[in-house]
């Protein structure tokens, strides 16, 4: 089987269902900046020490697996096949987001990204993640029908993402730089 089929030289390319759309269609978008996220993952996955790590690159297999469903969901116009991506899915990160906050440093200010290179890492797969959620709320806008829960979890992950990085530099007993210009803004 050949990996190329020639059938998006002009531009255009099929979504679940068949219809065919062009590449640079809001849904293809969010879809492929998904991708992107998916692949730092995959780097982030590399890069941790298994013996303090162990547990979160289980869990963030995981997510790899839910980022293809949420792929798949993004992939699929609403009436055409079953989303893949529940409620629960949600509820599983917003866990992970209290347990991992539960290993963090308390803090009032803004921190510049950086600190161990994992940690940057996470600081990029953030920003990634919002640019993904700009553009499903660009299909909103659209009055595209899409799975809303696939949706909150995009929103979801900045938030899981910021605390990992923040959870790898405590790991590393790595110092967080603040954002000096600006008072206390966590309460």
């Amino acid at each position: 089987m050949k990996i190329y089929t020639k059938s998006g030289d002009k531009g255009n390319t099929s979504i679940i269902g068949g219809q065919r759309i062009k590449k640079s269609d809001a849904r293809i978008c969010a879809y492929g900046s998904i991708d992107e996220v998916n692949s730092w993952i995959g780097r982030i996955i590399s890069e941790l020490d298994s013996k303090k790590f162990d547990l979160l690159k289980n869990e963030l297999i995981q997510l790899q697996v839910l980022l293809f469903d949420i792929g798949t969901d993004l992939a699929t116009p609403v009436g055409v096949g079953e989303m893949i991506v529940k409620k629960e899915d949600v509820t599983k990160i917003e866990h992970l987001i209290d347990y991992y906050q539960t290993k963090v440093p308390i803090i009032e200010k803004f921190i510049l990204p950086g600190g161990h290179p994992v940690a940057s890492d996470f600081q990029i797969a953030r920003t990634v993640i919002r640019r993904a959620e700009r553009e499903i709320t660009q299909l909103l806008v659209l009055d595209e029908a899409i799975n809303i829960y696939a949706y909150k979890i995009i929103n979801r992950l900045s938030d899981l993402f910021f605390v990992l990085s923040r959870y790898v530099n405590t790991v590393y007993d790595i110092k967080e730089s603040f954002y000096e210009r600006a008072g206390k803004v966590f309460h």
